[in-house]
């Protein structure tokens, strides 16, 4: 085994991993800050995150056409640099458009970078579920770092924007070390698949199993950032400060650490995807009952953590595991994630309105437990079953 070819890809995945999620998750913790700097209502500070997510579910589908320009790996690196641009303008935030457009660039770049390495995954490595656990995993530790962090680098640099806008040197590290082994020497592809790409969108979009899985992944997907969103506010309203409800955010990305590095690994050697999908959900559900009742919010945070990261790590492996080869990987996670993060858009900017509606978070709660129940049902039609194909795209892969 080339060790050289097995680490690089693995380091560049982590790198590019790294910036796709500080951009929305630094702001959830200052979102108090920049309500009152900005003077925003909470409907409008909730699409600091829902605009956000939203680009990454309308702007998922042009990944493909971009990655048969430029190439999967060069496109990757060009959408880096935009979220980069888009983090470091944050320093310049002092007024609430320009907040609001750097969430919408951050969002492109995130919804082009997102399924193409899923592709280059399924590209380069035998076995993609090992990957995709640490794929999942640096994502949720970028997440869990852009959360923890923003508050003491707020108090550090004296502004939320610099706090922000700091998250820009994780871009720049990465793309130094895309540009040059990645992108420069990328892995040779041919491919005997004769089908066109829209022929392939086609098949998906009358195929009811790539439906269910869209499904969940848009459950899945407003769920998570919702939570992620609103969780320090709840808290807050529950009669903790701002800095233990930063903390319980902190803990709940901490906690999906190890769940989301593990259930794809589980799930791929012992092949009963719907008892994990099923348990992952119902932890979720009982964090969120316990919310409800104003129970324990650290124990809550951690259930809700360890569910959410499972939940995640399938959300990106199931698309991996159904396709047959790379073409159909990247169009199954943009199709996915193109619907799923449309909808998951909808959560924090509701649960927004919610709130101002009501003044409290008692509905919003009730909402969220609905979804995961309706989460549920899906995750039971999806079942156990794995569709066996036989890869059609003859590539040098690593063997990991």
């Amino acid at each position: 085994m080339n060790v050289k070819r097995t680490i690089i890809p693995i380091i560049a995945i982590i790198l590019a991993s790294f910036n796709l999620r500080p951009v929305i998750t630094s702001v959830s913790p200052l979102l108090g800050t920049i309500r009152d700097s900005l003077q925003m209502s909470a409907a409008t500070a909730s699409l600091l995150t829902s605009l956000a997510v939203l680009c990454m579910g309308l702007f998922a589908p042009f990944a493909i056409k971009l990655a048969n320009r430029f190439s999967i790996e060069r496109t990757i690196a060009y959408s880096l640099i935009l979220i980069g641009m888009a983090t470091a303008a944050r320093f310049f935030a002092y007024s609430t458009w320009l907040m609001l457009l750097t969430a919408f660039l951050a969002g492109i770049g995130i919804a082009i970078a997102g399924p193409l390495l899923s592709g280059f995954i399924k590209q380069n490595f035998t076995n993609p579920s090992r990957v995709v656990g640490i794929y999942s995993l640096a994502l949720v530790i970028g997440a869990s770092l852009g959360s923890g962090l923003s508050i003491p680098l707020s108090t550090l640099f004296h502004t939320w924007q610099a706090s922000t806008a700091s998250w820009a040197i994780l871009t720049v590290i990465a793309v130094f070390f895309w540009w040059k082994p990645i992108v420069k020497h990328p892995v040779d592809t041919t491919t005997s698949d004769t089908s066109s790409a829209e022929d392939n969108l086609k098949q998906l979009l009358t195929n009811q199993k790539a439906w269910l899985l869209t499904g969940f992944f848009g459950l899945m997907a407003f769920m998570f950032y919702t939570i992620m969103a609103w969780l320090p506010p709840i808290a807050e309203d529950m009669g903790y400060s701002k800095q233990e409800a930063g903390m319980m955010l902190t803990l709940l990305t901490v906690a999906q650490m190890p769940a989301t590095f593990l259930v794809p690994i589980l799930n791929s050697r012992f092949q009963h995807r719907a008892v994990w999908l099923v348990g992952c959900s119902s932890l979720e559900l009982i964090g969120l009952l316990m919310l409800l009742f104003s129970l324990n919010p650290w124990l809550s945070s951690v259930l809700i953590g360890l569910g959410a990261g499972g939940l995640f790590s399938l959300g990106l492996t199931l698309p991996i595991d159904e396709a047959k080869d790379i073409k159909e990987a990247s169009l199954l996670a943009a199709m996915t994630q193109s619907v799923g993060f449309v909808f998951a858009a909808l959560g924090p900017f509701f649960v927004g309105l919610i709130r101002d509606f009501t003044g409290n978070f008692t509905a919003a709660i009730i909402g969220m437990i609905i979804i995961v129940m309706a989460m549920i049902l899906i995750q039971m039609k999806i079942g156990n079953q794995k569709q066996p194909h036989i890869n059609h795209v003859h590539i040098k892969k690593t063997t990991f």
